[in-house]
């Protein structure tokens, strides 16, 4: 068994926190599993807990992204639907918009602008070197697409983001996606662009919507081998998932080389999600952000945009996670043994009625696995998973698929 491999060192490093209280805004109403209270708990333990206020970590206001920003991805008619729909309240049902998914509420633009323009305030920060790891953690809206809201994602924030840094002279751009779902709108605004390699780690489609990302996926003419898809079985957990992601991500980016890394860190992985079927820890995710941290300083230069994204287990998971992910990549990880403030554990009952976990671990403070090296079983689900994109998208990235 071993735990990830270290890489460079991580400590201290600075961070620009991208937040508005007005990021809670991007709200689809009660009873929608997107509820932008997991947002301002998690920023409220980070803040309790230090992270935010930590030597080299600002928390920075931006603007929203304007119409120029938004046609870097969307279409103008699409745009325009959002706004007409989020000031007269009408659905926009050819543009997704007024689904059970997407219903439409009143601001619906200005909320979803305000997440892009986060996004996009960061990638600049971290591009022109102002800092070098930038966080967004109310983005990561990674299903919506040119044309269409999707998966309660009105503008696709990361991918946004990543335009802009291809507008701006980035020639090598890595978008890294641990959320449960595949991240479809991604990987569909860049599949036939070379300069943008997009790697997502998910539920099967077979049983998980957007029913996208198969390992055949591999990006389109021209750009073959830039779209890695890694499908895992259901009920795969913290030792098979590391497995997964450590047998296929770092090569993928160490042949790839980019220029920047850009992360979408769904927390709905994890076991007590309420929408998927993966078993993941806060502490197997904590290890997958660790494991970011480094590869962003081995092959990117320390250049690192992280975002938020799916989490709807609103109390127990996405607080702590995106805590955890906050303070590493402020190169101060958190003790996994600490305690949540006493404080933070009474706004959550206050705010939810619900009773806040104790500990910023489920358990584990070390999270092992065994590594691809140590030989591939034909008859796991995992390993076939594993092999499968391998097979897939190493030989375009120049990479055997069998070499341990």
């Amino acid at each position: 068994m071993s735990s990830l491999a270290p890489g460079p060192s991580t400590e201290g490093c600075g961070l620009r926190v991208l937040w508005d209280e007005r990021l809670t805004s991007y709200d689809f109403g009660p009873g929608h599993p997107m509820n932008p209270v997991r947002v301002e708990l998690a920023m409220a333990l980070a803040r309790e807990l230090g992270v935010l206020t930590a030597p080299g970590v600002t928390v920075e206001r931006f603007d929203a992204a304007d119409d120029a920003l938004l046609r870097l991805v969307h279409d103008e008619e699409y745009i325009a639907a959002v706004r007409h729909a989020g000031q007269t309240g009408l659905a926009e049902e050819r543009h997704g918009l007024g689904t059970a998914d997407n219903p439409v509420f009143l601001g619906m633009h200005e909320a979803a602008a305000l997440v892009a323009g986060a996004s996009v305030a960061g990638a600049r920060a971290v591009w022109t070197g102002e800092t070098p790891h930038a966080a967004n953690i109310a983005g990561g809206l990674h299903h919506a697409l040119a044309g269409a809201a999707s998966g309660f994602c009105v503008y696709n924030d990361p991918a946004v983001a990543i335009a802009w840094l291809l507008e701006n002279g980035a020639e090598r751009v890595a978008y890294v996606d641990v959320d449960v779902h595949h991240g479809d709108g991604v990987q569909a605004a860049f599949y036939d662009d070379p300069r943008v390699l997009t790697i997502s780690l998910h539920e099967t489609p077979r049983t998980l919507f957007p029913g996208t990302g198969f390992p055949s996926e591999t990006g389109g003419p021209g750009a073959h081998g830039t779209a890695v898809n890694v499908a895992l079985p259901p009920g795969t957990g913290d030792a098979a998932w590391l497995r997964a992601f450590d047998a296929v991500v770092p090569a993928a980016l160490r042949a790839f080389r980019p220029q920047i890394l850009v992360t979408q860190h769904g927390a709905d992985a994890h076991a007590l999600d309420p929408l998927a079927h993966l078993l993941l820890t806060v502490d197997g995710q904590r290890t997958a952000y660790a494991a970011l941290h480094r590869l962003a300083h081995e092959v990117a230069g320390g250049r690192w945009l992280a975002t938020g994204g799916g989490g709807y287990e609103l109390v127990q998971v996405v607080p702590r996670a995106w805590t955890h992910l906050l303070a590493e990549a402020a190169g101060r990880p958190l003790d996994p043994a600490a305690e949540t403030p006493a404080d933070w554990r009474e706004l959550v009952r206050g705010r939810t009625d619900e009773v806040a976990p104790r500990r910023m671990t489920d358990g584990s403070a070390t999270v092992e696995f065994r590594r691809w090296e140590t030989g591939y079983d034909p008859a796991n689900p995992v390993d076939q998973a594993i092999l499968a994109t391998r097979r897939a998208a190493f030989p375009e990235l120049g990479l055997d698929p069998l070499e341990t």
